[in-house]
């Protein structure tokens, strides 16, 4: 059974996910700010961490950079719609995923589905990376995409690696340039966006399939199989 751990300091949503995880089959762990969270994080390591990022004691956001210290445990975070600023900084800091309050229970199961069946660490690394409809073998920059090859150039070869390596996952702006163009290009996003358009162009070749999905003002998502 996959243990959840839920932080947040308003009771009425902890007694709600705390509900509907459990008659998901999910073991639910629970504390009301992010000191509680990380004590909680250490004694029982859990799967997952679905935290609040305006807390008291220690909020969402130094509850993830002290977590990510310590794990690579995926964290979804819970913001309200005027703390984007804060929302976009746990993303950066490692963050996974976010859901904007309001939000409903059956959307935040599927992100909870989707963190969970990532791709494990163990894989990460390796030399030939299969995920969804892709397979990337990196020591011959070789790119498949449902069977087929596909011929990419340095650049969008490192933007899908970067992406199929973090399935799923939320990956920001900033995060990407940098891991693409190093710290100098961390303020040129009109890069990153050329870069993605021509990587979506040749491997969703205009039928309508949409590999990469675009987080308005936050950055993009990738989902490596489309059913």
């Amino acid at each position: 059974m996959k243990r959840i751990l839920v932080v947040d300091d308003e009771p009425q949503i902890k007694r709600m996910l705390r509900t509907s995880l459990q008659s998901s089959g999910y073991e639910v762990i629970l504390a009301a700010n992010g000191l509680e969270g990380l004590a909680e994080v250490e004694k029982h390591q859990p799967d997952l961490i679905i935290t609040d990022l305006a807390m008291p004691e220690m909020n969402g956001l130094e509850l993830t950079q002290a977590v990510r210290r310590i794990t690579s445990t995926p964290i979804i975070v819970l913001s309200v719609r005027d703390t984007d600023v804060m929302k976009v900084s746990a993303l950066d800091q490692g963050a996974d995923d976010y859901l904007t309050k309001p939000f409903s229970m059956p959307e935040l199961l599927a992100r909870v589905r989707a963190q969970l069946r990532r791709v494990p660490d163990a894989e990460v690394m390796a030399s030939r990376l299969a995920v969804g409809d892709f397979t990337i073998d990196t020591d011959a920059h070789e790119v498949t995409v449902r069977g087929e090859v596909v011929h990419l150039t340095p650049k969008e070869f490192d933007l899908l690696l970067h992406f199929a390596r973090s399935p799923e996952k939320v990956l920001t702006h900033k995060v990407l340039l940098k891991a693409i163009w190093g710290p100098a290009g961390e303020n040129q996003p009109e890069y990153l966006r050329v870069l993605v358009a021509g990587l979506r162009k040749k491997i969703e070749r205009g039928e309508g399939l949409r590999y990469i999905q675009s987080e308005p003002w936050v950055g993009y998502r990738f989902h490596p199989t489309l059913d």
